[in-house]
């Protein structure tokens, strides 16, 4: 359902934090420029208003999976909904593009979950007195 295409993002010690992120979603291409606390969270922001989504990340880590400064990241990514959680990971030799694809797949995940829930729930709905 959704897409990650691309991502920019402006950090430093000195700099304002911005994402500007280019998803797909439904092969529609939309764009936004946000702020954050650090890349990640900026990153993060730019995905929750783009998808209009505000899921409870619960968890978020990153792990080199090869060696070397130009090490290959990735990052797990875990979001919770009331009873409904999401876990889903993603990589990239850039932490900040692998944190914003394990996002968009736990997203993605997340979306089907819920889906699935309420196709599951409605089928137990007793219509009475029609």
């Amino acid at each position: 359902k959704i897409k990650f295409v691309n991502l920019n993002v402006n950090a430093g010690s000195l700099e304002k934090h911005q994402a500007k992120l280019t998803i797909l979603i439904e092969d529609k291409s939309k764009d936004i420029e946000t702020d954050g606390n650090g890349p990640v969270d900026a990153t993060f922001n730019a995905i929750k208003e783009l998808t209009n989504t505000s899921y409870r990340l619960k968890l978020y880590q990153v792990h080199a999976i090869t060696a070397g400064t130009d090490a290959q990241g990735e990052v797990t990514v875990r979001l919770e909904d009331d009873e409904i959680s999401s876990q889903a990971k993603g990589s990239d030799p850039d932490i900040i593009v692998a944190s914003a694809k394990a996002y968009i797949n736990a997203l993605n995940r997340m979306i089907f979950k819920k889906s699935k829930s309420v196709v599951e729930h409605s089928a137990e709905i007793k219509i009475e007195g029609v």
